[in-house]
């Protein structure tokens, strides 16, 4: 139920000033109205000269971090973050959890929760976290999203941050291939400019209704000018300027080969794909024979299934080595979350492939006398004599 925002503000104001804090984020921004920076993040810290409440704010270009002691300088700190017109608050104390929604008519919708915690942890301790994004983030109200889900996401965010340079800055590009609910898109963009970078992002999926729906929960999250979304396939939808970074989260078949070969027409810096499902392949191999002496690889339906999902993803590494990428195959999440749980990972580098990379790749392609999709989108592209 919808409650007087001031009210529920000065409620925010008290657990930002209780020693008890953990953490602190504010974000978004409320309708018709933008804040000074994207992101602000609280916490207390212990330094030298004592205790302190540290507050990390993002412009979207670049971090700033200040320490600030408790008592009247604290108080003004988080006087003056309050009164910038974010659109969501999410505070964690030892004792509870609340979170703060501005809706569009300018109330406040408020969750709040008791802390919870094993009898063998003292109260304070700073439990690892589960989640790289905090499943009780005000995103996830908007998105919403199953459990199984929000680990998913959760995990090809850890991926990300292992293959983005610690070092890195903004301005990032990035675009969500077959985007879907979007669920990676927005959970992408709040991990990212968290981070500090100032985001663009750009989701596509082939649905109009798609599209309509995601711009309208970025409005609703404050975002609309940052994330946007265009309704086309994979293959030919506009998206401009190119992007430096490229998701894709289980596109079906082959078009997680459009997603790839798109992204090395664009010269993507970064490529993150989890496949789907790999039919493409085992068609191919059911077609025809296999060579000597590996037909009992092939012979059992199951195993010829399980045989084209590392065939085909092997040859794709393989195919984006060849064009100027660093490429490797990774477990990102645990199989009993999803089956489809690997995940090419590639980073450009510009290089040249070595006469071994291209002879180990054709000798693979002729034994098994297959096509890979991704081979052939990327032979559009050759140069013509």
């Amino acid at each position: 139920m919808p409650e007087p925002l001031d009210a529920a503000l000065t409620e925010v104001r008290e657990l930002l000033l209780d020693p008890a804090l953990t953490r602190a984020v504010a974000a978004g921004r409320r309708r018709g109205q933008r804040p000074s920076v994207v992101r602000a993040e609280l916490r207390p810290v212990v330094l030298k000269a004592g205790p302190r409440l540290q507050i990390s704010t993002s412009d979207g270009s670049r971090p700033y971090t200040r320490n600030v002691a408790p008592g009247a300088e604290a108080g003004s700190a988080v006087d003056a973050l309050l009164a910038e017109p974010f659109g969501n608050w999410h505070v964690e104390t030892a004792d509870a959890t609340l979170q703060l929604r501005v809706t569009k008519s300018g109330e406040a919708q408020v969750h709040r929760a008791a802390a919870t915690r094993t009898a063998a942890e003292p109260v304070g301790h700073d439990r690892a976290k589960e989640y790289l994004l905090d499943p009780g983030d005000p995103i996830f109200t908007e998105i919403g999203g199953s459990a199984a889900k929000r680990r998913q996401v959760d995990a090809f965010l850890r991926a990300l941050a292992a293959t983005l340079p610690e070092e890195l800055t903004g301005p990032l590009r990035v675009v969500d291939l077959g985007c879907g609910n979007a669920y990676l898109t927005f959970a992408a963009y709040r991990y990212l400019t968290g981070r500090g970078l100032d985001v663009e992002l750009v989701g596509v999926d082939v649905r109009e209704d798609q599209r309509r729906r995601n711009t309208e929960l970025a409005e609703r999250l404050g975002w609309a000018g940052r994330v946007s979304f265009v309704a086309g396939t994979i293959a030919d939808a506009v998206v401009e300027p190119a992007p430096d970074l490229v998701l894709a989260l289980h596109a079906c078949d082959t078009a997680t080969d459009e997603a790839l070969a798109r992204a090395v027409r664009w010269n993507a810096r970064w490529v993150l794909a989890a496949p789907c499902c790999h039919h493409d392949l085992a068609a191919q191999l059911r077609s025809r024979p296999a060579p000597a002496p590996y037909e009992l690889l092939t012979r059992q339906g199951i195993l010829r299934e399980r045989f084209a999902d590392v065939l085909t993803d092997a040859l794709r590494a393989g195919l984006l080595r060849l064009h100027g990428y660093r490429a490797e195959v990774v477990e990102f999440v645990d199989s009993r979350h999803t089956p489809r749980n690997l995940l090419v990972r590639a980073r450009r580098t510009g290089a040249a492939p070595t006469e071994g990379q291209r002879a180990e790749y054709r000798e693979l392609v002729d034994q098994w006398q297959v096509t890979p999709r991704l081979a052939a989108l990327l032979a559009e592209d050759a140069p013509t004599a």
